[in-house]
């Protein structure tokens, strides 16, 4: 066996051990710094582990199979035997099954589990009590994960081809058992809810990230933002000033034109005191070396939000593209989920894997940089949007502020939507180069022989493989093959993940003309969000105080008036303090 194989493996162990530091920050940076529960942190940083580790193995998956192929003369290489072949080929798919296996698991068992288990928590709770909470109300999950498998065995499967489809390649794809049909149909359960997911927060977040990098640079700096407010105050309380002093002199009552505009110059005195308050306050929390290199980081910003801009164009136009040719050419439609054996149209993105696979590693690092980007991605949308469900908001994924039930809904998504990513990528972004990777064929044969190949005198003839190869020489990839099975088997899936791509496009292109004109705020606290929210606690202090001076007037208390009373006492102060 080539000595590649073992460094692709341990490439991509390296790989995974960077990105499972990474999910320790992740998880650092974003739970709740005052409410934290060590066993919801031990599942989070499991599970986005068991994630990140399905994400590498896409791309090591192309990388196996394309080191079996010499693409200089379109044959297998000399050690490629077909069992050897297999071999590598079963190892895969055993990883792959497992790795699937664990994050059905993690979602639908431990993930539930452990948020009952916070839930559960009191101060008089022993951990009996919380694991017997937990395990009560976790029976709704092991009850659907029991009723899933009895569906996915039984439940009926594709048994002939529609659409004429009679290659071995997609013969192979209806010949499986029990068990691989059961881990299927689950497999494609959870990926139609990732594909919902993938639309809803996938799409914005791809649209958002690089504008948000690029509108990096605020309009004002820190320090000139400090140094307007102090002006502003200091034109303010002169201009107080000036009022009290005229209408002392005079001895005469201010006219009631000027007590509004004193109430006015008051109400904008308190504001700009919180503004300076909240200024220093953001920069006593940053060292002076941290500004310097923020500062000096702006402009790489910008530079890689153009370069994701330019990314997630290509993506676009890719996505695009290739749906708009398995509509138009799928030989089977939704019977098969939109297969398309080959492509007619020009794919921008997966020319640049195909031709970039000519020198070793660099279209496998894209390819792990693209699923990246996607994740990340994914990220990014579930900051701005938030967990929701329909209009309500649940949780907010915020930096150090992210309650514990908030960190395990954010896993789930993100575990779904790696699903759909896989599917994405596979089936629309580069569907060639995500089933063969960089696999050439001879499509060149002897006169007299029909199957001796030979490209010696027509290197012309060595082209890409594609589902029409002949599969001796270009062996699919596993997770392809995977995908494959599930939109065959069960054309469901297949077709709801397929249209629902147009989706994802549309919602993208309507963020992104959006957020050229409009970016909203991460999940994060800015100075303006800061502000905002002491302006709405001011304005229900000054609702508090309307209700009081009324209920003193009229001699009577509505009801609920003893929590308001709390709550007015405390406003009232507040607003004292402020003046």
């Amino acid at each position: 066996m080539a000595a590649q194989i073992p460094l692709i493996w341990i490439t991509a162990l390296v790989v995974l051990a960077l990105l499972v530091i990474g999910v320790l920050v992740f998880v650092k940076v974003y739970q709740d710094r005052s409410d934290k529960d060590a066993f919801v942190t031990v599942v989070c940083v499991l599970a986005l582990t068991s994630l990140l580790a399905t994400v590498c193995l896409f791309p090591v998956d192309i990388a196996l199979v394309s080191s079996t192929t010499n693409n200089s003369t379109g044959q297998k290489k000399h050690w490629a035997n077909p069992d050897t072949v297999a071999n590598v080929v079963y190892t895969l798919k055993v990883v792959y099954y497992c790795l699937y296996s664990l994050d059905a698991v993690i979602c639908l068992l431990v993930i539930p589990f452990a948020y009952f288990w916070y839930e559960e928590w009191d101060v008089e709770a022993t951990t009996k009590q919380r694991l017997k909470g937990a395990l009560k109300y976790s029976m709704f999950f092991i009850v659907l994960l029991v009723v899933l498998l009895l569906v996915g065995l039984f439940v009926p499967v594709a048994k002939e081809m529609k659409g004429h489809l009679d290659l071995d390649y997609f013969k192979k794809l209806l010949m499986e058992n029990n068990g691989e049909r059961a881990l299927t149909f689950i497999t494609g359960v959870l990926m139609c809810f990732g594909t919902v997911l993938f639309v809803l927060y996938t799409a914005p977040g791809l649209a958002l990230t690089p504008l948000v990098l690029i509108k990096s640079i605020p309009s004002s700096s820190l320090p000139s933002w400090s140094a307007e407010t102090n002006e502003a105050l200091a034109v303010n309380r002169e201009r107080q000033r000036a009022l009290e002093a005229h209408h002392q002199s005079r001895g005469v009552r201010p006219t009631s034109k000027d007590r509004r505009e004193l109430e006015a110059l008051q109400r904008e005195e308190r504001t700009l005191v919180r503004r300076q308050r909240i200024s220093e306050e953001i920069r006593s929390s940053r060292s002076k070396f941290y500004r310097k290199l923020e500062a000096i980081g702006r402009p790489f910003k910008i530079l890689l939000g153009i370069l994701i801009l330019t990314v997630s164009l290509l993506i676009f136009s890719s996505m695009l593209i290739t749906a708009i040719d398995k509509v138009q050419n799928s030989v089977c439609g939704k019977h098969c989920g939109y297969i398309l054996p080959n492509t007619n149209i020009f794919n921008p993105m997966n020319w640049i894997f195909v031709e970039s696979s000519k020198v070793f590693p660099i279209d496998y690092v894209l390819a792990l940089l693209v699923v990246l980007l996607f994740f990340a991605a994914s990220v990014v949308g579930v900051a701005f949007i938030g967990i929701r469900f329909l209009w309500v908001s649940l949780f907010q994924l915020r930096p150090s502020a992210t309650k514990p039930q908030g960190m395990l809904m954010s896993t789930v998504m993100l575990t779904l939507t790696v699903l759909a990513i896989n599917y994405a990528f596979t089936m629309i972004l580069a569907p060639q180069y995500a089933h063969y990777g960089g696999q050439k064929f001879c499509d060149h044969t002897l006169v007299g022989t029909g199957y001796l190949r030979s490209c010696i005198n027509h290197p012309e003839m060595i082209v890409p493989c594609n589902e029409l190869a002949p599969q001796e020489i270009c062996t699919p990839t596993v997770v392809s093959t995977f995908i494959n099975r599930i939109t065959l088997n069960f054309p469901f899936f297949g077709a709801f993940a397929f249209w629902a791509q147009f989706g994802f496009l549309g919602l993208f292109a309507v963020v992104a003309a959006t957020g050229l004109v409009w970016t909203p705020s991460m999940g994060g606290r800015s100075m303006e969000d800061e502000e905002n929210e002491e302006e709405e606690g001011l304005l229900g202090t000054t609702g508090r105080r309307t209700r009081a001076a009324w209920e003193d007037l009229t001699g009577r208390t509505s009801s609920g008036s003893s929590e308001r009373q709390n709550g007015r006492q405390n406003g009232y102060g507040a607003v004292e303090s402020e003046g």
